[in-house]
């Protein structure tokens, strides 16, 4: 690291500390308050760090991208509205204290509160569904490394339905997945969902399969792939025998892994990455994120690979 970028760097950390004395001498903000703020700031320090920028070089449309990746992996909008408040709150002291003359963030405009988005689980409402599984059935071991996997890899039903023996890198740690435009994306896979698809591969074994489907992993029991009908059907059936009252789908898993990981302090553009999102704001992911960093970024942020690491400690 040359001079210059150590001297931005330390003068980024020297505003920033000054940004948390203003927060709690001057806004006097509760402990909670405070540690939202700070954790807003950390998810926009951490995009504008992949994307080389500072933030004091920070641009409307730096901001405006950086919104558009919170909606793109299903953030609620009102969790959206207040991730942008903060920020806000962060240019507005950088303003005050005479550091920058015009705000980049005025003008940033936040999400429509009315837009209505897909249910989020909790980790313990997922464990409670992948729990009510009945492992006595030929089909159990199946439908658990289906839900593993929906919520570990954030998988759309389509792309799950599709996966192929092929695709599959559990030595390496890895899926390959073909999404949207059959475009193919090297997704990371936690060790939870690894245990339980190579149990369901011992089940499978005695399944009978028809000719052109030997090579997908999730089969029907008539032996051809399983369908994003029955996959929605095992869901249905699983809440209503938990009790549970929220409306969900495939789509819930998929939403709730890429919710439970920006919370716990993912990088935002590793998310997009394994979301395998097209817009315009992630085209540069996949020359700019190696592989070791997206596994590094689930490993350590998902909180089934937390609560996994915590249980065989």
């Amino acid at each position: 690291m040359d001079n210059e970028n150590l001297e931005a760097k330390e003068k980024q950390a020297a505003l920033i500390r000054q940004y948390q004395q203003y927060l709690k001498l001057e806004k006097g903000l509760s402990e909670n308050t405070y540690e939202a703020y700070m954790a807003d700031l950390q998810k926009l320090l951490t995009f504008l760090e992949g994307e080389h920028i500072s933030v004091l070089d920070t641009k409307l449309e730096n901001l405006q991208q950086f919104a558009a990746g919170l909606h793109d992996i299903g953030i609620h909008p009102r969790s959206q509205a207040r991730i942008l408040s903060g920020i806000k709150s962060f240019y507005h002291f950088l303003i005050v204290t005479d550091v920058l003359e015009a705000d980049p963030s005025e003008l940033l405009e936040g999400p429509k509160i009315g837009v209505k988005l897909p249910e989020v689980l909790t980790l313990d409402e997922i464990d409670q569904l992948i729990g009510a599984i009945d492992l006595s059935l030929p089909e159990g071991q199946r439908n658990r490394a289906i839900l593993e996997t929906l919520y570990s890899c954030g998988l759309r039903v389509s792309e799950l339905c599709h996966l192929k023996l092929s695709d599959l890198y559990l030595e390496e740690g890895f899926i390959r997945v073909e999404g949207k435009g059959s475009k193919q994306r090297l997704v990371p896979i936690s060790d939870r969902a690894i245990k339980e698809i190579n149990y369901w591969l011992i089940d499978r074994k005695r399944w009978r399969y028809r000719k052109g489907f030997e090579d997908y992993v999730f089969l029907a029991r008539w032996g051809n792939a399983i369908s994003r009908i029955m996959v929605f059907h095992i869901i249905k059936n699983l809440a209503e025998a938990i009790g549970l009252q929220k409306n969900i789908s495939p789509h819930t898993f998929r939403h709730s892994f890429a919710t439970h990981l920006l919370e716990g302090g993912a990088n935002l553009r590793a998310i997009q990455a394994m979301l395998g999102h097209e817009s315009i704001a992630t085209t540069e992911i996949y020359t700019h994120i190696d592989r070791s960093l997206l596994r590094a970024e689930i490993i350590e942020h998902h909180p089934r690979n937390i609560k996994y690491r915590e249980k065989k400690s």
